[in-house]
């Protein structure tokens, strides 16, 4: 028996490590293909974007392991089942469940090191490569605007457009320009149709060459009062190019490899997580109880009495309206409705800050599951691979590779529609984390005890004869 572990073991890792390159090397280039426009050719030499193409193959690993696992087992298996080499085993009064014994303590022992390198090398890889990556954007200013917000990037500047396009991405549509330099907001605000960005190697200046547009600067100083404010005078022209430079000097000094944030739920271990989710969750519960007194005390409801026997006029009529002549009764509900559509516009004005704070304590929560769910995937996975082998009797890279990649498929479809429920707190965090494998693990069992039994998925003949004999059944009774 040691000798035949030994020979599916190997069996079993020839196509593991095969099949784990070639997909750690696609998720690599897929990942990379958006993103190397902008840092290539950039003034960042080849050592640094080796660097962080290293720290960017190491985020994926992860998710490479499983897939491998999952296509690795429905080839070996599916090489023994196709080569009758399964049948001799069979006939030798070996079950699948012996035999698949020494494939099972090797994934668990992968499982252990997907866990071990999710919670100690993903997380610092994950800090280096988005680091880097937000590192040269500064490097290149131009880089680091985007299109339909407002950017504070630039010290000094607040920086808006529409679109970035042409072969450089350095051409733009409906720019505005906000000077504050000056430390007393926007007193000068540019606007223009059109825009072009410049930038040369070793410069300090980036230059903005815009057309058609508009200038406005108010000469008004910090210290006047209201009233001379008001008087003093402002200057507003329109242009059809004008050139701003902007001091950029700071950007092109900063250290490409500097962790300037480092709190992102995927640069965190699972130790960090947790400590981190427990601080939001102190932050966020205060926040809501200071929602809620709010609202108390701006629609009186602290001054509401317990009981009705603790009104301090006995007089007075539970009934509130009815303490009051018709003429005022108009008055009391008028203030009412006017307090509460108050309190509704605040409340209203504060659901997006509200739904970003509890979205932030769930990805936090869900990182957390999801990284102890997503290392038993590789188990999971291989209960299905292993089984999927037997059954299909094939081996190779064509039948396993499709039904490897419709199955992970299904599972990474699960996984993100459960972190996006959790997000928006439809489920769980816990749930949402542990939704993947819920789904897969029954099928997982119902393979394996298929081949266990030598037997198919599912059996169309004998579903049919069962549905047959029913209606037979019941036409005989009839």
């Amino acid at each position: 028996m040691k000798k035949l572990d030994i020979y599916i073991i190997k069996s079993f890792l020839k196509p593991f490590f095969a099949t784990f390159f070639v997909i750690l090397f696609v998720l690599v280039m897929v990942a990379l293909w958006g993103g190397f426009d902008e840092i290539s050719g950039k003034g960042v030499d080849m050592g640094f974007i080796l660097k962080f193409v290293g720290y960017l193959a190491l985020t994926v690993v992860p998710l490479a392991m499983p897939i491998g696992i999952l296509l690795s087992s429905i080839m070996a298996v599916g090489n023994f089942a196709e080569n009758y080499e399964m049948a001799a085993i069979k006939s030798a009064g070996i079950s699948l469940r012996r035999f698949i014994l020494p494939l099972v303590i090797l994934t668990l022992f992968l499982s252990v090191v997907d866990f071990m390198f999710l919670n100690y090398v993903y997380p610092r890889a994950t800090l280096k490569q988005k680091n880097m990556f937000m590192n040269i954007k500064k490097k290149q200013p131009a880089l680091a605007l985007i299109p339909g917000t407002f950017n504070t990037d630039i010290p000094g500047y607040v920086i808006k457009f529409d679109e970035k396009y042409g072969k450089k991405k350095n051409l733009l549509k409906n720019v505005q320009i906000s000077d504050l330099k000056s430390s007393v907001g926007k007193i000068k605000i540019i606007t223009a149709e059109k825009g072009e960005i410049i930038t040369e190697e070793g410069s300090k200046y980036m230059t903005f060459i815009l057309t058609n547009g508009n200038y406005y600067e108010d000469h008004s100083n910090k210290r006047d009062k209201k009233d001379k404010k008001i008087r003093m005078p402002f200057s507003k022209a329109t242009f059809e190019t004008y050139e701003i430079n902007i001091d950029v000097s700071s950007f092109s000094d900063s250290d490409l490899e500097k962790d300037n944030f480092d709190t992102h739920h995927a640069m965190l271990s699972l130790n960090q997580l947790v400590q981190f989710s427990d601080s939001t969750k102190v932050v966020y519960d205060n926040y809501l109880k200071g929602r809620s007194k709010n609202f108390v005390l701006a629609i009186g409801a602290d001054k509401l009495k317990p009981y009705p026997d603790s009104l301090a006029n006995n007089n007075l009529n539970q009934d509130v309206l009815k303490n009051f002549e018709v003429k005022n009764k108009s008055v009391v509900l008028d203030n009412a409705i006017r307090n509460i559509e108050r309190e509704l516009n605040n409340m209203q004005r504060t659901t997006q800050s509200f739904k970003l704070k509890r979205k932030q304590l769930n990805l936090y929560d869900h990182e957390y599951h999801n990284r102890i769910a997503f290392s038993l995937a590789c188990l999971v996975l291989f209960f299905i691979g292993a089984p999927l082998g037997s059954i299909i009797r094939k081996g190779g890279f064509g039948l396993p590779m499709v039904l490897a990649i419709v199955i992970f498929v299904v599972y990474n479809i699960i996984t993100t529609t459960g972190k996006n429920m959790a997000e928006e707190s439809a489920l769980s965090a816990a749930l949402g984390g542990w939704l993947s494998t819920i789904f897969l693990l029954p099928f997982g069992i119902l393979v394996t005890r298929r081949a266990a039994k030598d037997k198919g998925i599912f059996n169309i003949k004998l579903f049919f004869d069962s549905v047959s004999a029913k209606f037979k059944r019941k036409k005989k009774n009839s």
